[in-house]
């Protein structure tokens, strides 16, 4: 069965890759509206605290001890850090710093974390180029518009059979946005999607381990030298997308080609980007902002809490059912941990996932207490919170859009003090600050080089 209907979707298949290719190579530079323009930065600075945010974590510097080993030429700068190491170990390491803390940015209609993947390759190529920030830019609006329209034709069957879409689809609007930045033309852009094709990075088995945020960090590296050995003359299938055995129709029985090419050019996924408020699974973030708003209105203290029920979409459990986590990592997919961290600290931002806060006894008593029951009929970006005070009263209420979703974004204001909450400790506040400036308008940079200044320990 899934033979024939990948057959039967081949035979009415479009030639993806080579659209997709010509489209990267030809689109003008900032031709898109000022709503678009406007959020590509709020991604980029978005991604840019998150990245130093973690600089100094253990997942980072395990993987900078293992790249040292290969004595990398100092081209690219690595955020937060006084290190420099070659362009494509820049864009690992600061693809995987930026996912560390599951602080990142998220595509709601295929929980994409766009700017992972795609970001790292072109900060990293850009710096080594000399290129401006307008170029980078639309090295990001550009691979985004790739990884999130492959990422809508084949969202859920490819998640639900256990791939990370992010590393998955991230390889190739890393290639693109590498392509744009290297000035390929439209033929050498279709074989630098063609060889990241070949290189789908991470499952789902990982979550909650240091592997989850290589995942963004190897399709960055990935989608470079995709881009730099088509630049020299690599070769690829021209049909590697779209082929009966190709990366779409492999990936997933579903193959909607027009996610792909409908409105291209006019319909920019990038506009639906989102940004946490919360550092861990992004299915959690209602459950959490339910129970802030209950603790908030209540005044209530984990001593008032008999018991709270979530009544949540099965895949919140699914993604997010660990019961004991023992690490920080693990509780990021934990929504008993996250709903005990709302309610004791009113926040759960990066603190409140340390291996420390996970153990702490309060914390353990508390999440004893939180029930999560599975109902489909609640929205999977909803929950139903309910708490049982020790004084009788039932406390309720329905979460529809948690903050930070579409429908309820991120104010400038939070934004700012999100990344400044990330990059102070790391940077001191002056250049904090400074980074948070020049990674809002980095359109308007010549080059690279006062937004690393400001965004690494270099002096």
């Amino acid at each position: 069965m899934a033979k024939n209907q990948s057959v039967a979707a081949d035979a009415h298949a479009p030639a993806i890759t080579e659209q997709l290719a010509r489209f990267v190579a030809t689109h003008p530079s900032r031709g898109w509206s000022d709503a678009v323009e406007a959020e590509a930065h709020r991604t980029f600075a978005n991604w840019f605290g998150c990245a130093i945010g973690p600089s100094a974590h253990e997942t980072v510097q395990a993987v900078l001890d293992a790249v040292q080993v290969l004595q990398p030429a100092p081209q690219a700068s690595l955020l937060g850090r006084r290190e420099k190491v070659d362009i494509a170990s820049a864009a690992l390491i600061n693809g995987i710093a930026s996912h560390t803390w599951d602080f990142d940015d998220t595509h709601l209609k295929t929980i994409i974390h766009p700017a992972g993947p795609v970001a790292p390759a072109a900060l990293a190529l850009a710096e080594h180029l000399g290129k401006s920030g307008r170029e980078l830019i639309d090295a990001l609006v550009l691979g985004i518009e790739v990884s999130c329209r492959v990422g809508n034709a084949i969202y859920p069957d490819h998640y639900d059979r256990g791939w990370h879409i992010t590393g998955t689809t991230g390889m190739l609007g890393s290639a693109a946005a590498c392509a744009r930045l290297l000035g390929l033309d439209a033929a050498r852009t279709q074989m630098a999607l063609g060889i990241a094709a070949s290189q789908p990075i991470g499952l789902r088995e990982q979550f909650g381990t240091m592997t989850k945020p290589f995942h963004p960090g190897g399709a960055a590296r990935v989608g470079l030298m995709s881009a730099l050995m088509a630049q020299h003359g690599y070769t690829a299938s021209r049909r590697a997308l779209e082929a009966p055995r190709g990366l779409l129709q492999v990936f997933s029985d579903k193959a909607d080609w027009r996610e792909i090419t409908e409105e291209v050019g006019t319909r920019w996924e990038i506009a639906l980007n989102t940004y946490k408020p919360f550092a861990c699974g992004i299915v959690i973030h209602p459950s959490i902002d339910g129970c802030v708003q209950l603790r908030n209105a209540h005044v209530l203290k984990a001593a008032d809490i008999q018991s709270v029920t979530l009544r949540v979409h099965s895949l919140v459990l699914e993604l997010t059912g660990k019961k004991t986590p023992a690490t920080g990592l693990e509780s990021k997919f934990s929504v008993y941990h996250s709903c005990a961290a709302g309610l004791l600290y009113g926040q759960a931002g990066e603190h409140e996932y340390t291996d420390e806060v996970v153990n702490r006894p309060e914390v353990l008593a508390l999440r004893a207490k939180v029930e999560a029951i599975v109902d489909d009929r609640i929205d999977e970006a909803a929950a139903d919170v309910r708490i049982r005070t020790t004084d009788g009263r039932d406390l309720h209420v329905l979460v529809e859009h948690a903050i930070g979703s579409t429908e309820l974004p991120m104010s400038e204001a939070q934004l700012r003090a999100k990344f400044i909450g990330q990059a102070e400790p790391v940077l001191g506040a002056e250049k904090a600050a400074a980074a948070w400036a020049l990674s809002r308008g980095v359109a308007e940079c010549p080059d690279m080089h006062a937004l690393l200044a400001a965004g690494t320990l270099l002096a």
